[in-house]
């Protein structure tokens, strides 16, 4: 299997929140030799749980090797695949973008355009902030790159899965 014929699969993985949890995670793609497109972890609405979202690519062979491996992980409560369809995935990106004065008003249309914003303003440049989908993001990256990007910070996608069911419910009562 091909990076090319694999599928984008996002992965939402309850923990305990214990020293290590992260790096056991990790680690277990590490050995594998399953590649990491994004990785994403903070605290769940449950104390003591943490949820990490992992991106990969993979088709359902991989996918299944994946899943039964991370649920061999002590710390592993629960583990759901996020569908596009099913759910919300956003990034969150920063640009430090090149805008001296005959550019400047450009590049604020531009980021007007895909509804970012602009959280920062020095003499020749432009710091600007824009969640959403990977696509849009990506998208808003090739309009400004012809300004001149300096600098770009992204995070790994977020995701949560439509409706009023939330996964701690499913850990809990499963």
């Amino acid at each position: 299997m091909s990076a090319e014929t694999a599928e984008r699969r996002t992965l939402s993985v309850l923990v305990e929140d214990v020293p290590g949890v992260l790096s056991k995670v990790s680690g277990l793609f590490s050995r594998r030799a399953f590649n990491i497109d994004s990785l994403a972890v903070g605290p769940s609405e449950i104390a003591g749980l943490s949820r990490i979202t992992v991106v990969v690519r993979a088709d359902e062979v991989l996918l299944e090797q994946i899943t039964k491996q991370l649920n061999k992980l002590i710390n592993v409560i629960k583990i759901i695949e996020l569908a596009p369809e099913t759910s919300v995935q956003r990034d969150h990106l920063l640009i430090k973008v090149r805008a001296d004065s005959p550019t400047r008003l450009q590049v604020t249309q531009a980021v007007d355009l895909f509804r970012a914003k602009i959280v920062d303003v020095s003499v020749d440049s432009l710091t600007v902030e824009a969640t959403g989908a990977p696509d849009k993001l990506n998208a808003l990256l090739d309009v400004l790159e012809p300004y001149g990007i300096r600098e770009i910070v992204r995070s790994g996608t977020l995701a949560i899965s439509r409706g009023a069911r939330s996964m701690t419910d499913r850990a809990l009562k499963s």
